[in-house]
């Protein structure tokens, strides 16, 4: 994957998330965004909210962004999380889905 400039909305949710309050990524995301992780989908704010508030707040992580790529309005980013979490490494893509501005969906996988 090459580097290149990702859209805001993508940049500011890799800040927010390696903030303290995880909670303030929600402003990023349409009112009906999706969530895919873990083998769970979360569909609208409310889900994402409790989303960010327990199984993305579950472990302290570093984010290493490996590469990125765009198609569209589809940006794919492979970042490698280390933290406290079993195995303490992992790497993953994370799939945004852009609506205008805002994130549509997001889906976070090996």
């Amino acid at each position: 994957m090459t580097r290149l400039t990702l859209p805001t909305a993508v940049t500011d949710y890799f800040t927010l998330m390696a903030g303290a309050d995880k909670r303030a990524t929600i402003d990023v995301f349409t009112a009906d965004a999706r969530v895919a992780d873990d083998g769970r989908t979360y569909a609208g704010r409310d889900e994402i909210l409790g989303w960010l508030s327990t199984a993305a707040s579950e472990y302290t992580v570093t984010t290493t962004r490996l590469g990125a790529e765009t198609a569209g309005d589809t940006v794919t980013v492979s970042i490698r999380l280390d933290g406290n979490f079993p195995g303490g490494t992992v790497n993953l893509r994370n799939v945004f889905t852009l609506q205008g501005a805002l994130i549509g969906s997001l889906e976070i996988a090996p």
